[in-house]
């Protein structure tokens, strides 16, 4: 048993470690992908009780650990662009000013 817990404290060391160079979005999805992975793989293992049902459950989980991981990253102020029409008809894109931030678009 302190082997196996050795081997996942390493894992998991291992798995944080990496995000070290990650962006702020990379990093919530990684952290998604693990806990939903873990959450999934014991709902599954509940429910089906069988090997199978734990790796579908798994990956499962890690999918959509993932996806709502980076779906709920905040956008920074200044980074989202926009596009604009000139007076002239042409569409160009540019970052957003304040009426993209304060809903006056």
């Amino acid at each position: 048993m302190t082997f196996h817990k050795a081997i996942a404290a390493v894992l998991m060391t291992a798995a944080l470690a990496g995000c070290q160079s990650q962006t702020e979005g990379q990093q919530r999805a990684t952290t998604g992908a693990l806990i939903g992975g873990a959450g999934g793989a014991l709902v599954g293992q509940a429910i089906g009780g069988n090997t199978k049902s734990t790796v579908i459950g798994a990956a499962s989980g890690a999918l959509l650990g993932a996806v709502v991981g980076s779906a709920t990253t905040p956008q920074r102020r200044g980074e989202e662009m926009c596009r604009y029409q000139d007076r002239y008809g042409r569409i160009y894109t540019a970052p957003c000013d304040d009426r993209y931030y304060n809903g006056n678009y």
